[in-house]
């Protein structure tokens, strides 16, 4: 038993799949850092000095009574609340996380393109058949070929 998971483990896709999903979270990790701490700060600053992560509505007070100045203010006095700042965030770095993926795979779809075969035939002008670019007489029409 203790083969066949050695076995199982070592094989290629398991190896590939785990080392996808470490990279992916490094790679989630490191644009949701983008985007609060890079693209939102400016987008809220030209919104006029809008803290997204700050966006929420309240539903239902909590112990101690509104308004709440931030969100861990409302969270604090356990009041709940619709955070719509932190979901536009969280669209925003989707949004970033999908185009890099769409160059990641237009880049390896790239370099995976099958290359031309070079042109080996041209086509008879009489009976329009493909045949070889030496030859002299189709095979098909026995036409005389001048070029």
């Amino acid at each position: 038993m203790l083969n066949d998971f050695k076995t199982f483990i070592m094989r290629g896709n398991v190896v590939d799949l785990a080392v996808g999903v470490i990279i992916g979270a490094a790679f989630g990790a490191i644009t949701k850092s983008l985007v609060d701490d890079v693209i939102m700060p400016p987008i809220g600053l030209l919104l006029g000095g809008i803290d997204f992560s700050n966006m929420f509505a309240v539903l239902r007070e909590g112990a101690t009574p509104g308004p709440y100045a931030t969100l861990e203010a409302a969270k604090e006095a356990g009041a709940v609340t619709v955070n719509y700042g932190l979901f536009i965030t969280s669209v925003v770095t989707f949004l970033i996380v999908a185009f890099a993926v769409y160059l990641l795979v237009k880049a390896v779809n790239r370099l995976h393109r099958p290359a031309e075969a070079p042109v080996s035939t041209k086509d008879c002008p009489e009976c329009a058949m493909a045949i070889p670019l030496a030859a002299r007489k189709c095979p098909h029409c026995t036409t005389v070929i001048l070029a």
